[in-house]
């Protein structure tokens, strides 16, 4: 899976001021909805949201992968964040997030589109060279690029 195509420069942030994992998530949701992707921000919100009441979405290594299935969106997408401080997020290690993916799925997708989403991302991250590019890139390009370039 090419995740480089379901991400876009406008849904790429590099110093997301953020207070909570509720206040990055709306916020990254108000980016996801301007790039396009969604039909109605609320309603995906709200998905993402009761998603991260059933466990945290925090995976370790610093990084966060919230995600919603939901007829709130129009088409698969995905947003990142690097935040501007670390923020609590009950995360597998313990450890706070400072790398966020938010993904976007529509409900009516076949299969378990977000699945795939996750496991590509999921398998990227697993590469200490790969977030540390992630947390020195300067540019929503650069980030592109690392998703492009990596294995």
């Amino acid at each position: 899976m090419n995740l480089s195509t379901l991400l876009k420069e406008e849904t790429i942030t590099l110093n997301l001021q953020a207070t909570s994992k509720e206040d990055s998530i709306k916020k990254m949701t108000e980016l996801m909805n301007s790039a396009g992707f969604l039909s109605d921000i609320q309603t995906y919100t709200e998905a993402v949201l009761n998603r991260e009441k059933q466990g945290s979405t925090g995976i370790g290594f610093g990084v966060a992968i919230p995600h919603g299935k939901s007829n709130g969106v129009k088409k698969p997408g995905l947003g990142f964040a690097r935040l501007a401080q670390p923020i609590e997020w009950e995360s597998l290690d313990g450890n706070p997030v400072t790398m966020v993916f938010l993904i976007a799925v529509p409900e009516e997708s076949e299969g378990n589109e977000h699945l795939q989403i996750l496991a590509a991302i999921s398998r990227k991250l697993i590469h200490e060279e790969f977030r540390n590019q992630l947390m020195t890139a300067n540019t929503p390009e650069e980030i592109l690029n690392i998703l492009n370039t990596a294995e």
